[in-house]
Order: structure tokens, then C-alpha cells, then sequence
């Protein structure tokens, strides 16, 4: 007589298999906890980003300004090493001064308002809940920020100018700049 071993239906998964499963498993986790720390990352980052835009736009601005402007000429609106009223190099962002155009030789510490103590600018930003100019807000100083506004004349064009502003800002050890590019013409 002849014996043969039937295999049950109901078999299970090897030591094997179960192991392979697991490593897989982890694999997809360590990935998920990967993406979710980058995630994280870049939304702490946004609000200095965004800070960095609105400071370079305002330079831009300036810069329009003091095209329009009619005490100065169009020849003055330019960096101060070219004979112009513009800061030339990185400076830390401070409160305009008489002039009312930022990144120029009279700009002045902010004086201590609300939130904000005196030097740097700094940004007021909501407390805890959640409702800009309510008793709770708080001050963000932007001491580890610097901008700097770079105006060259276009090659062949004596009434139009390059325009680059730049702003970094520090976050631990890392540095974060935000670049804007734009053209200025003596016309208005």
C-alpha cells in the first residue's frame, strides 16, 4: 500500500515569505516617513519664502519709485557706486528712511512699534488665534535677511536698465536667496 500526503488547503506562508513581506514593508515606510519629513521641510520654509518675495518686490518697487519720482534724474536711479541712490552690495533690511524708498544710503533702524523692537525690520504675524492685530500677535524680526539691489544699464540701450534684486536669508546653517529680474526705461 502506498501512502501519499495530501497538502491541506489551508497552508501558510513560509518563514521566507513573511520575512521578504516585512523588509518590503519597511521599505515603504521608511520611504513614507521620507516624503512626510520633506513635506514638513518645505511648509516651515514657505512663510520665510514668502517674506522674501514681498522684500524684493518692495525694492522693485522702490526702484519704479524713484523713476517717477521728479526730484532725481533717471541717471540717479542706480547704485551709489555708479552714482546713484541705491545701497550697492547685501545690506540688512532696514526701515526707509526720509526718502521712503528702501536699500538707500538713509534708510534707519525701525523704531520700536508695537510687537516690533527697534533695529531690523520684522514682520507682525499672527498669535495663537489665528487673527492678525489682535493683543496676541507676534514679531518675526528679519535680521537674517539681506537684500540687495543690482541696476545695470542693457547693452545698447542708454535708457534702459537691468534691474536684480536679491534677497537671503539664513535657517539654521543653510542659506535661501530669491531673485528678481526686471526692466526699467527712462520713460514713464
Amino acid at each position: 500500500m502506498t501512502q501519499s500526503k495530501s497538502r491541506s488547503a489551508q497552508s501558510g506562508f513560509t518563514l521566507i515569505e513573511t520575512m521578504i513581506a516585512i523588509a518590503i514593508l519597511g521599505v515603504g515606510i521608511v520611504s513614507l516617513i521620507a516624503a512626510f519629513a520633506s513635506a514638513v521641510g518645505a511648509t516651515q520654509n514657505a512663510e520665510q519664502n514668502l517674506i522674501a518675495r514681498q522684500k524684493a518686490l518692495q525694492a522693485i518697487e522702490s526702484v519704479y519709485t524713484a523713476r517717477n519720482d521728479t526730484q532725481i534724474t533717471f541717471a540717479q536711479v542706480a547704485n551709489i557706486s555708479n552714482g546713484g541712490i541705491f545701497t550697492s552690495g547685501a545690506v540688512q533690511l532696514l526701515c526707509a528712511g526720509p526718502d521712503g524708498l528702501v536699500n538707500t544710503a538713509d534708510d534707519v533702524n525701525c523704531p520700536a512699534s508695537g510687537p516690533c523692537a527697534a533695529g531690523p525690520e520684522c514682520v507682525v504675524l499672527p498669535g495663537p488665534d489665528g487673527v492678525l492685530g489682535t493683543p496676541d500677535d507676534t514679531a518675526m524680526s528679519l535680521a537674517n535677511f539681506t537684500r540687495q539691489i543690482q541696476i545695470t544699464t542693457v547693452p545698447g540701450y542708454t535708457t534702459l536698465d537691468q534691474v536684480v534684486v536679491t534677497v537671503n536669508y539664513t535657517e539654521g546653517s543653510a542659506t535661501h536667496s530669491y531673485v528678481v529680474n526686471t526692466l526699467i526705461s527712462a520713460f514713464r
